[in-house]
């Protein structure tokens, strides 16, 4: 096809991730799919729309409360500690859990 309808391989990657998710309907498969159109081509629109299906996978399969703990956690990490988890870590140890010198 030289009409300009040729996939590139971005799209060939995103429609087989299409395909796994709504034809055979195999979300794990279509999930490591789709980010694997993410990391293989992050700039392509592909996979702007290989993220919004990642967000469709994760809201059809994780529990909405669950989804919001995770952000929460997620959004007070970076508030408190810059992003760096593991000091985040460190620094939510229990003193009950520290064991006296």
């Amino acid at each position: 096809m030289r009409n300009g309808t040729e996939l590139t391989e971005a799209g060939r990657q995103y429609a087989a991730a299409y395909a796994a998710h709504y034809t055979e309907r195999d979300l794990p498969v279509a999930l490591r799919l789709y980010i694997k159109v993410v990391a293989s081509h992050p700039s392509a629109r592909e996979a702007d729309y290989s993220r919004m299906q990642v967000q469709n996978i994760v809201n059809a399969v994780v529990p909405q409360q669950e989804i919001l703990d995770a952000q929460i956690e997620l959004a007070l990490g970076h508030f408190e500690y810059e992003g760096r988890p593991a000091v985040r870590q460190l620094a939510v140890a229990s003193p009950a859990s520290e064991s006296p010198a």
